[in-house]
């Protein structure tokens, strides 16, 4: 299968406080055939180091998907997220948000 034959990737990016617009936002993606990576909750204390871990993860997410989606309500958008942005510019991806209040 080349690259032009596969869904297309998208990831997911944002704070986690908008946890339920993730959920909602991966369930329309893939309902229109659309492979969706995300970050996942975790309910435990992080260490820094565990957090450093986990977004250097999300980073390879991005590099595997075609299109970075911003999910934030309001305008926010935390460090981190700005971090994986302007990750993502970097690799040329393509980025849309859910929040038609950010100009990206």
């Amino acid at each position: 299968m080349s690259h032009a034959d596969r869904p297309r990737v998208v990831c997911l990016c944002g704070s986690l406080r908008f946890q339920s617009l993730f959920e909602s936002e991966r369930r329309r993606l893939t309902a229109l055939g659309i492979i969706v990576l995300a970050p996942e909750a975790i309910s435990e204390e992080l260490t820094p180091a565990r957090r450093e871990a986990l977004g250097e993860l999300h980073l390879r997410r991005i590099d595997l998907s075609d299109e970075v989606r911003v999910v934030s309500e309001g305008g926010y958008l935390g460090s981190a997220t700005q971090r994986e942005i302007a990750y993502a510019r970097e690799r040329r991806k393509s980025i849309s948000s859910v929040d038609p209040t950010l100009d990206l």
